[in-house]
This record gives structure tokens, sequence and C-alpha cells, in this order.
């Protein structure tokens, strides 16, 4: 589908790139007045975007990838690759939430933090872009998946450049700069489309979202002590999967 309520695919990715930017600001805003409230939140925040990752990976993504035509050997190769990719970013940018005050969060990693999170959502940016011009409803989907895991991750960049050292405005100005990588990768790679085929960005993207949904937030909020904590973080990731399945079922 190339239009959805009369708007092409630039209009959602444009749009869209400047929504999720406006909910990086907004939820890095948040860190500063609710205090431990909602840091009681914030795990089954990251439980509810893990399902919703997933859940977008797996009934969205795979799916509209198989349905291209394309050998299921290079569609997963490029899941995989996805996949990957996001690991080399933890691995070697040491990009990773650390929602924790431990001492290794000095000052010198939140520039990594920084950078990783401008990469990541560059990636992401461009992942979910291809989405909206394969299928304007496959790529609302997406990017209700992303948009999922962007609270939970600004909250916890934010208690990162905190805790490094940054000041508060400096802290939420670099935060949104580095959001902004999300609306440059949609519109380059709108403009490479008018050039290439680049179906191969959809099982890219559910590569991405397993990857981050089932390595870097599952293992936050399955070992909780409490098994009140726990009950409370698997309804939440049941339902972000369950907000996917609407959405397959809503559009489709």
């Amino acid at each position: 589908m190339k239009e959805l309520f009369g708007l092409s695919a630039i209009w959602w990715i444009v749009s869209g790139g400047i929504a999720m930017s406006l909910i990086a600001i907004a939820g890095s805003a948040t860190f500063f007045f609710v205090g431990a409230r909602l840091q009681r939140l914030l795990l089954p925040l990251v439980a509810f975007s893990a399902g919703a990752l997933i859940g977008g990976a797996f009934l969205h993504m795979i799916p509209a990838s198989m349905s291209t035509g394309r050998d299921p050997i290079t569609i997963f190769l490029w899941l995989l690759i996805g996949f990957t990719l996001f690991l080399a970013i933890e691995q070697f940018l040491h990009w990773h939430h650390c929602r924790r005050a431990e001492t290794e969060c000095k000052k010198p990693l939140t520039y990594l933090i920084l950078l990783g999170d401008g990469l990541h959502n560059l990636i992401g940016g461009m992942a979910i872009a291809g989405t909206f011009l394969l299928d304007i409803r496959l790529g609302i989907a997406a990017w209700l998946a992303a948009a999922a895991h962007e609270l939970p991750q600004e909250l916890g960049d934010m208690g990162v450049l905190m805790y490094g050292g940054w000041k508060r405005l400096e802290a939420l100005v670099f935060n949104f700069v580095s959001s902004l990588t999300f609306l440059i990768g949609g519109v380059s790679v709108y403009l490479v489309s008018l050039q290439a085929d680049i179906w191969f960005l959809i099982p890219f993207a559910a590569g991405n979202f397993i990857y981050i949904g089932a390595s870097d937030l599952v293992p936050e909020v399955n070992k909780h002590e409490s098994l009140k904590a726990n009950i409370v973080h698997f309804l939440f990731f049941v339902v972000g999967l369950g907000l996917m399945l609407a959405v397959k079922l809503f559009l489709d």
C-alpha cells in the first residue's frame, strides 16, 4: 500500500521521524519530574516495549518479508545481519541502557552512549522507512513497536548522562539531537529508494527488534526477586505482544 488516508509514504516517514524525536524529548523531560514513582514503572515499561518489539518482528516484519517472494535463506540472512549489527553496536560502542548507577558509568561513557544512541536511531529510521515504502500499514506497526521502546530507553539514557556529570538542560538537548538521526535515516532511505529496491530493510529491521527485545530488554525484567513484580512484568510483556496483534488485525 503506497498511500493511506490519502497520504504518501514520504509524509508518513517524515511525520514519523518528527514524532519519534518528540517522544524522545518528552521521555527525557519526564525524568526530571516524576522521581521514584516513574522509576518503579520503568521495568514494566521495559517489559511492554520488549513485547511490542518482538511482536512487531514476528507478526508484521517477518511475514511481510516472506510475502515479497524472495528466497527464505536471503530473508533470514538479512534478519541475522540486523541482529548481529546491533550486537556489534553494544559490544564496541558500549550502547547499553545502564540504568543502575554503577561506578563504571563515568562521563567518557556518556559520549559513547550518545554516539551509540544516534547510530541506533539512524539505523532504526532507515529500517522503518523501508517498511513504510513497502506498505504503509507495515510501517505504522513497525513505528509503534519502536515508539514503545523509546520512553524507557530515553529515561535510561538520561539517568546515565545525569550520573555522568551532565547538566540537566545540556543532557536534554544532546539527547534530543541524537534522536534526530531517526528522521535523517528515514529521509535518506526514501531518496535511495527512488533509484534502488530496498526490500531487505524489512528483515533487517526485524533482526534489530528481536535483538533489542530479547537480548537487551527481557533480561532486565525476567529475574526479579518478587513474584508479584515478575507477574506484572510478564503481563506488560503480553500487552506489548497484544498491541502488535491488534494492529495486525485492525490494519489488515
